[in-house]
């Protein structure tokens, strides 16, 4: 059975925010971070326990080719993507989520 996943206002403000940052760098990369997000975020559906633990109940599936991760939550009902957050910021904000 698959898991809708969900992300939290806070999640989806951080991708929307590292999209912006990343288009303003270079044409189409932020399309190329979003795309980069969304198949992460369809491993995640498909195999929930693929990515270790990193904190408390919090697992942390890592994207390719960017410093971010995908911090999300299994629930009976469904998948929390609490935090996409860039590896050289604070951990201590997305761990008290």
């Amino acid at each position: 059975m698959t898991l809708p996943v969900v992300l939290t206002p806070q999640a989806e403000a951080e991708l929307d925010d590292a999209a912006q940052w990343y288009e303003q760098q270079a044409a189409g990369l932020g399309t190329d971070l979003v795309e980069a997000v969304q198949r992460t975020l369809s491993l995640i559906e498909n195999l929930p326990e693929l990515y270790p633990v990193a904190h408390g109940t919090l697992r942390r599936g890592l994207l390719q080719r960017f410093p971010y991760a995908v911090y999300y939550r299994v629930h009976a009902d469904r998948i929390e993507v609490v935090a996409i957050f860039h590896h050289r910021r604070d951990p201590a904000e997305w761990q008290r989520r």
